[in-house]
């Protein structure tokens, strides 16, 4: 997944809400289908816009998101509350 215009290959679209404003993230078309499950993994969970825009989008193809991984946590962002039904793992967490 990225912002729109990277990819090379015909691809399907989100757009979500942030606190200034709105993003879009774009996934190839053929990326994940029916019964695929996915690991969505990225550097920062913040407010978790990103995140549950990647995993609706993922939903929307037919796959299944097993998890979200990040590499740091912004805990006091309160991010993990729009992934209440995915289980999210984090290696560091800053609480302020």
């Amino acid at each position: 997944m990225r912002k729109p215009k990277k990819l090379p290959a015909e691809c399907v679209s989100v757009t979500y809400d942030l606190e200034y404003g709105t993003d879009t993230l774009e996934m190839h078309k053929d990326a994940v289908g029916s019964g695929h499950r996915v690991l969505i993994v990225d550097d920062l969970l913040a407010t978790g816009g990103t995140a549950a825009a990647a995993a609706r989008m993922v939903r929307e193809a037919g796959g299944e998101v097993v998890g979200v991984g990040v590499v740091i946590e912004l805990t006091f962002l309160h991010g993990r509350q729009k992934l209440a039904d995915t289980d999210v793992f984090s290696l560091l967490q800053y609480d302020k």
